[in-house]
Formats: C-alpha cells, sequence, structure tokens
C-alpha cells in the first residue's frame, strides 16, 4: 500500500486526461500549478485537439504516451471517465485521481458504475483516488494532482501541517485558514467517494512524511477504523497530533454527508469514543483546527491543566477565571513563596494572587510582564500561561510586552497565549511567535484543547489478558431468556443477583422458601424482552402463596398473549444506593462497543451515558462515570455515602470482554438495572438481555 500511494505523494510522471490550456478549467489547473510549484517529474498533457499545452508537448491518448505514468488524472465526465479509467488500469498506470462526480453519491446506478471502476483498477493493482475529488497536493515535491481555487486566493508554502479530507471544499478550507494564519502546509489531499483510497490511508501515508508535525482530518465516515487506529499509534510513536474533524454529528448532519460523498453514518456517540480512545482530538470544524495549529507546532506538551492568568484589568482576570472554568482548566494555586515574590514586583493595591491583576500601573512600568512571568514561572502548580491585554497603545511599550513574553516562553518552555482584540497590540506579539487570539475564550479553548490532548496521547493504552471463550446456547436465536443471559454473565465473573427459574406452583412456592421475602416474581420468555410492558413483573412478594399465584397468573398470561413460555423466576430482591446500566453492542464498523450510565425506567429518556471501546481499564470507566451529568453523585452527597464506583467498572469491563471473546456472536446486551451500593458494598446485575447474532 504505501508504495502505491508514494506514487501519488512524490509521481515520477503525471498525466492529465483532459488537460487544457485554460489555468481556470480542471484540465488546466494541475498544470498550471506543477509548473508553478517546482514539481521535478513529466508532466503529460493528454488532449487529441492540442500538439501543446501550456508549454508542454499534448499526446493524442494515454496510449502515445512514451512511458506509463506513475499518476493520472482525470479531469473528464461521464463515461468517459470510466473508459478512462479502464484504459489507465490497462496501461498499467500506478493510481489514477477522478474528478468527476455523479457516482456513489448520487444513488443506486451511481454507485454500479463506481463499484464497476474500483474492480477493473483493482484488477490492475491501481489505486482510485475519489471519485467526487478536488484532488491530491503535496506542496513538498511539487506534485499538485488537484484544481483547488484556493491555491491560487492563498499562495501556497511548504510547511509542516498535512491536511486530508473527505471532503474537497473542506480540504481548501483548512487550507486557507491555516496558511491565512502564515503556516506552511506540505499536504493537502482529498478522499472524495471513497471509492478505493480513504481519508485513513492517505493519514498513514502523510503521518510517514518525517516533515510533518500536525495532520489534520475531516471525516464524514470512518470506512477503515482499525488503518485509521494504526495512524494513531504511529503517530503518537512521533509525537504528531492528529486533530479531526467529523461531520455528521446530527442525523440531519448524517443525512446531508450521506448525499454529499455517499458515505455511510457512523453513530456520534461511538465515533467520539473511537477517536479519544486512539488519542484523535475532535473538534467542530477546520476554523477549530486553524486556530490550534500554531500552539501544536510550538510544541507544546503541558504536563498538567492549571492555567496562571495574568491581565492589567481586573475584570479581565475575573473574565479569564471565568473562561477558564468554561474551557475546565483550573488556576493554579500559587504557593506562598510565589505570591510574595509576585507581590515585590506589583504596587500595593495590585493582586498577587491568581489571577494576577498587574492593574493600570502597567502604562508607567513597562516592565511587569517581565517581572512577573519568572517570578510565577517555577511554581510546580503553573502549567499554562494567559495574558489578557484588553486596553493598551499609546504610551503602553507593547513591544516590550511582547518581547518579555516570549522570552519568557522561550525559558520556561511552558505554554503562554495572549488575548488582544487591538491589532496594533497584537501585531508584536504574533510577529515574536507568540500564540495570539482575539479574545480570551480563544486563547483559553487553544490552551485547554493542547492540554488535554496531550494527556490523551499520552494516556496508557491498557490490554486485555486473553479474551474468555464465550459460547452462546446452541441453536439460539434472536433474545436470549433473562435465565440465560444472567447465567452467561455469571459464568464469566458478572455478579448477578440469585434466582430460580420455576415451571410450576410448587417449584414457585419452593423458590421463594430458599430465598425468602421480599422477592421478585417475573415472567421469562425469550420473546418478551421487555417483561414490565405486559405487566408481567411483581415486585416485594411476601409469600410463598403470592408467589404461587403469581406463577399462575404469568403463565396463563404468556399463555394468552402467544409467547414461548419458559418459566416464571423468582428472585431475590437487592436494593441499591442507585440503579446504573451498562450496555454493549457489536458496531458493524467499529466492533465492540460498551455503553455505561445513569439506569433505571428512564434510560432512554435521559441517555445519560458515556461509551467505551475495548479494550478499556476499570480506572477510564470511571473517568466515564465522571463525565455523566449524575457524576456528582458519584461521591455522596447531603451526607450519603460514595457510590461503589469500583463495582461497577469491574462489571463494564467483564461486559467487554464477554461481548469481545463471543466474537461477534452477540449482538447487543443490556444489564439493566445493575444495582450500585455504597463503596464496598458492591454491585450486582438484577435484569439483563442478551440477544444473539444472525447466523
Amino acid at each position: 500500500m504505501q508504495d502505491l500511494l508514494a506514487s501519488a505523494l512524490d509521481p515520477r510522471s503525471v498525466a492529465i486526461i483532459g488537460a487544457s490550456e485554460n489555468i481556470h478549467k480542471i484540465g488546466g489547473r494541475p498544470i498550471y500549478y506543477m509548473q508553478r510549484h517546482g514539481y521535478r517529474g513529466t508532466v503529460y498533457p493528454i488532449n487529441p485537439a492540442r500538439e501543446e499545452i501550456q508549454g508542454h508537448r499534448s499526446y493524442a491518448s494515454l496510449a502515445a504516451l512514451p512511458e506509463v505514468p506513475d499518476l493520472a488524472v482525470i479531469a473528464l465526465g461521464g463515461d468517459k471517465t470510466v473508459a478512462a479509467v479502464e484504459e489507465c488500469a490497462a496501461r498499467g498506470v500506478k493510481g489514477a485521481v477522478v474528478i468527476a462526480s455523479g457516482f456513489g453519491e448520487t444513488g443506486p446506478a451511481g454507485r454500479e458504475l463506481q463499484d464497476h471502476m474500483v474492480a477493473r483498477a483493482r484488477a490492475a493493482g491501481m489505486r482510485l483516488y475519489g471519485p467526487n475529488t478536488q484532488g491530491l497536493a503535496n506542496f513538498g515535491t511539487g506534485a499538485i494532482a488537484g484544481f483547488s481555487t484556493m491555491f491560487i486566493e492563498v499562495p501556497p508554502m511548504d510547511g509542516p501541517v498535512g491536511i486530508v479530507s473527505q471532503s474537497g471544499g473542506m480540504s481548501s478550507v483548512a487550507y486557507g485558514l491555516v496558511r491565512g494564519r502564515g503556516l506552511g502546509v506540505r499536504h493537502v489531499h482529498a478522499t472524495g467517494n471513497e471509492a478505493d483510497v480513504t481519508v485513513a490511508e492517505m493519514a498513514w501515508a502523510v503521518a510517514h512524511d518525517p516533515g510533518v508535525k500536525l495532520l489534520l482530518l475531516y471525516l464524514e465516515s470512518i470506512a477503515q477504523p482499525e488503518m485509521l487506529a494504526a495512524t494513531a499509534a504511529y503517530a503518537r510513536e512521533r509525537d504528531l497530533p492528529i486533530v479531526a474533524v467529523k461531520a455528521g454529528r446530527t442525523a440531519g448532519g448524517q443525512k446531508a454527508a450521506s448525499s454529499h460523498t455517499g458515505a455511510l453514518a457512523n453513530e456520534d456517540r461511538t465515533v467520539d469514543a473511537f477517536l479519544r480512545h486512539h488519542g484523535i482530538w475532535r473538534v467542530r470544524d477546520p476554523h477549530e483546527q486553524a486556530r490550534a495549529a500554531h500552539a501544536y507546532l510550538k510544541g507544546w506538551r503541558p504536563e498538567g491543566r492549571r492555567l496562571v492568568v495574568i491581565s492589567n484589568s481586573g475584570a479581565s482576570c475575573v473574565m479569564g477565571a471565568d473562561a477558564a472554568d468554561d474551557a475546565g482548566l483550573a488556576l493554579a494555586p500559587l504557593s506562598e513563596a510565589t505570591q510574595a515574590a509576585v507581590a515585590s514586583k506589583l504596587p500595593g493595591f495590585a493582586t498577587a494572587s491568581n489571577p494576577i491583576d498587574v492593574t493600570a500601573a502597567l502604562l508607567s512600568n513597562s516592565g511587569l510582564f517581565g517581572d512577573v512571568l519568572p517570578a510565577v514561572a517555577q511554581d510546580p502548580a503553573a502549567d499554562l500561561f494567559f495574558i489578557n491585554i484588553p486596553v493598551a497603545g499609546a504610551g503602553y511599550d507593547v513591544e516590550r510586552f511582547a518581547r518579555d513574553a516570549a522570552a519568557f516562553e522561550a525559558a520556561a518552555s511552558k505554554p503562554v497565549a495572549v488575548a488582544a482584540w487591538q491589532e496594533g497590540v497584537a501585531a508584536p506579539f504574533r510577529a515574536h511567535g507568540i500564540a495570539t487570539f482575539p479574545n480570551e475564550g480563544e486563547a483559553i479553548a487553544v490552551l485547554a484543547q493542547v492540554a488535554g490532548h496531550t494527556a490523551l496521547m499520552r494516556a496508557p493504552r491498557p490490554a486485555w489478558p486473553a479474551l474468555p471463550d464465550v459460547q452462546v446456547p446452541a441453536g439460539a436465536q434472536g433474545f436470549l431468556n433473562e435465565v440465560d443471559s444472567l447465567g452467561l454473565l455469571a459464568r464469566h465473573g458478572v455478579p448477578t443477583v440469585p434466582m430460580h427459574l420455576c415451571r410450576t406452583a410448587d417449584e414457585a412456592r419452593a423458590a421463594f422458601d430458599a430465598i425468602g421475602a421480599p422477592a421478585v416474581v417475573k415472567a421469562c420468555s425469550a420473546e418478551v424482552p421487555h417483561k414490565s410492558e405486559h405487566g408481567l413483573v411483581a415486585l416485594n412478594v411476601q409469600t410463598r402463596e403470592q408467589a404461587a399465584e403469581l406463577f399462575e397468573r404469568f403463565w396463563a398470561r404468556m399463555d394468552a398473549i402467544g409467547v414461548q413460555r419458559d418459566g416464571v423466576i423468582v428472585a431475590a430482591t437487592h436494593k441499591a444506593r442507585r440503579e446504573f446500566m451498562v450496555g454493549a453492542r457489536m458496531d458493524p464498523v467499529f466492533g465492540p462497543v460498551v455503553v455505561v450510565g445513569d439506569g433505571g425506567k428512564y434510560v432512554e429518556a435521559l441517555k445519560d451515558c458515556a461509551v467505551l471501546l475495548p479494550p478499556f481499564s476499570e480506572e477510564q470507566v470511571q473517568a466515564a462515570l465522571r463525565t455523566l451529568r449524575i457524576a456528582p453523585l458519584l461521591g455522596g452527597v447531603r451526607g450519603e455515602p460514595p457510590l461503589d464506583v469500583q463495582a461497577l467498572s469491574r462489571i463494564a469491563v467483564a461486559v467487554g470482554q464477554v461481548v469481545a471473546g463471543a466474537r461477534g456472536a452477540i449482538a447487543s446486551l443490556d444489564l439493566n438495572p445493575v444495582m450500585v451500593g455504597a463503596a464496598g458494598e458492591g454491585a450486582v446485575v438484577v435484569d439483563a438481555l442478551i440477544e444473539v447474532s444472525k447466523p
């Protein structure tokens, strides 16, 4: 794969099929760009109507070329595109960029044409880029097999940023935004419909370019999660941050993505979990990608998330503290020694605690920033620094402010971000290489992003031992009944409530005698996954005769509604401090997915849950629980004891191992409620439903 992709990123020769003299036509742009941006290989325009195009000899056909080109750009439409792909494959071309739209994104007929092209390409060992793509561009080699107008609007400059996108438009937007911040971009590749080559494959190739220090992705679907996971693992090894936009967060967005590139929608919470699991930072749009690019390229890798705020305005200190809280950053608790050192540099009416207000004295003493920053630099609680200058200009030595901030950043090797909305104030900071933003919200959000992403990339990747050999009952179809579901879980270490399956009223009486009051009686049928909806659950059963009477009632009720009667369950009542749920399913793209969250009868309505992808640790489950809306309850409130989140986390890990160990035989698994006691009291599953995969 790598060699074939390299033939597209650094081809020895490029043929443009449908070449044009007009640089503002799709067939003219690649020739124009390669001439302007240092392409060292050979360009072969193909157009039977012309003898020369943009100074190059033009050829009548691919067959007329003196050699087989490494790469072909097909700038034709309709049926001509399909014929050109077939010709390229037959001639032995290594890769073809198919610009035309009208294929998989349009529906079944277009998909059939697209599949035909892919089949012909693969049979010949040729890679296909697109169709419906804006093309590929490598400004490191000058190989520009694309037509983006943005390369005219914002002149290219080779640099450390790589961009890989399904959408050609978004690749151009990200390119323009990053270049607009004065940063160089080496790779800009659009994969379009991804009939063959995907974002994941192109990201793998770009990640192996040692000159790339930041990789930006735009995704509408994740077609090759294993490849993207491998790319992310390699990127972590070489400390290469990957920042991704995954569009289609909503149902409307997913529908639009399908019509745009023919992408299959991925469930958004699962996408979040996948990206987080592999250390890829997700943002909402290319603006957020570009906003943080400078910070990443500075090599910031903060050790923590504690922030120091410094301003010449008390109000800006307050707003900085608010913005820090919004971004999940804590204000660094400066030591008494640090505060004393800061106080010695400031006027007596200034504030030396964090946030640090240097006051309007900055107008008369331009050295205050330079004095204060070194005083806090060595405080072990300080990880990140934010300077807010709401007002400056005439009379202020802004150049000195910027020079002192740059010297401090270089000496301390800690992130420094500045907010200054006045262009005359911001410009000197930018000139000195300081990450500068128009307001405190953006500046602090970038600091939080880099700190969070660093922690994500450095987080340990847990490994599970050999998975259990999980066997579902032979011949099982649809749902297992509750007893079989709980039994399967119990065999693999999941604590379940004591119960008996009864098939006569006498057995119900005996089961009650063994379990005691209060008991729970409920019907058991693989054909009734939700028993309470049919009135087939009874709580607080106090006598053996009541248990027997309920047996008779439930047995008759199952017969009346025409469902299979597997028996009637008599189970122990298990009280808990709170009900949780643990679920799992086999995602068709990502494989085993585990969900943990608030449980009980309102679980579908409230949807307060977190998603994890195996393998994960108990500590990661607990971290996920802390993201829930009910997180404040976990530690106990109003005199209540903390909950046994450790026991709940063990169940979540065991469930993940069961689903993974079933190797596709389990389609889904639902544990609700999981009864969780106070810390040390454990957690018990009292109801479970396992769905068996279709053969």
